[in-house]
């Protein structure tokens, strides 16, 4: 299909920040859509499928509206995230937009897995998210639990890992036991310092609305009417994964997040979140959101990672 349009254009430097330092903008759009664009002055010429022509098409126009400033790396990755056309069509109710209350105001899903994740979470008690670095599984969880315990729907939020270092051993840390398990916990003190702010989050810890403790700790506890969080959930043995979802009381939610692909566990002791993906699929109540490179909304490069690494575990699993 080719498409030919031209826009309203009535700034020149506005036309210059969407096409970027010698179109390479255009460029990337090209890339990620399979499209090819031809630019002369302001009108364009789009050439590839139909439906990568016509998303081609939409994204010029939005971040032509939005190219008042030089258009960012990141920016411009988010808004290909967000362009791709679906691979199937959304399920019923899937174009509803999921608002959450946070002190972020530009809080909204940008993949239609993320969507979809937001939606399982507010739905299921208990959800997963599988998938690699970058797809704001961890983020997109606490955020959840933010605007829980800012709707009341929830008397505390409950932030939890297992302590297991990513193939190092760090050997003995000093200070009391906060102290000890800060390293583990600083990607959920990060999500709560965004979305809360530190005052906040201060007074939160201080009235019990917030917990950040080790999976260790959950032992012997029924957490009711609480946000529970177990982040990097590869890192938990069977035996631990069965505990944490034994901790799940009433009028609770709880979301599991992980990376399939970066277990830290000793060689030969197989994940709790594998098992439980396994042993839980199509139990009632329980939802699942994989996520994959095309959800990755960090630095492009971390895509392409992902996709590598994707692609060397599967050409070595055919080969063995």
């Amino acid at each position: 299909m080719i498409l030919r349009h031209g826009f309203p254009v009535t700034d020149p430097q506005r036309l210059a920040h969407l096409c970027g330092p010698v179109d390479e903008h255009l460029r990337a759009i090209e890339r990620a859509l399979g499209v090819a664009i031809a630019r002369r002055q302001e009108a364009f010429r789009i050439e590839g499928r139909r439906d990568a022509a016509q998303s081609a098409l939409r994204l010029l126009q939005v971040l032509y509206e939005q190219a008042g400033a030089p258009i960012a790396p990141e920016a411009l990755q988010l808004a290909l995230g967000q362009s791709r056309p679906p691979a199937a069509a959304p399920a019923a109710g899937a174009d509803a937009r999921v608002e959450l209350h946070t002190r972020r105001a530009d809080l909204e899903p940008r993949t239609p897995n993320q969507a979809r994740y937001l939606r399982q979470m507010l739905s299921h008690d208990l959800s997963f998210g599988i998938g690699p670095a970058g797809t704001g599984k961890t983020f997109l969880a606490v955020a959840c639990a933010v605007d829980a315990l800012e709707r009341s729907s929830v008397q505390r939020i409950v932030l939890t890992r297992p302590a297991v270092e990513a193939g190092e051993r760090l050997g003995f840390l000093p200070g009391d036991m906060a102290q000890k398990v800060d390293p583990y916990l600083r990607p959920l003190y990060d999500a709560l310092y965004d979305l809360l702010g530190l005052d906040r989050v201060t007074r939160a810890f201080e009235r019990g609305q917030l917990e950040v403790a080790p999976l260790a700790f959950m032992r012997g506890r029924t957490l009711n009417h609480a946000f529970v969080i177990l982040d990097e959930a590869q890192n938990t043995t069977s035996e631990q994964m069965k505990m944490f979802l034994t901790r799940i009381g009433f009028g609770s939610r709880c979301v599991v997040t992980g990376d399939v692909s970066q277990i830290d566990l000793p060689k030969g002791r197989p994940s709790g979140l594998v098992e439980a993906r396994a042993v839980l699929a199509g139990v009632e109540g329980v939802a699942f959101t994989d996520f994959d490179a095309g959800d990755v909304v960090r630095h492009p490069l971390i895509a392409r990672i992902v996709a590598a690494y994707d692609a060397a575990r599967r050409d070595g699993a055919a080969g063995s």
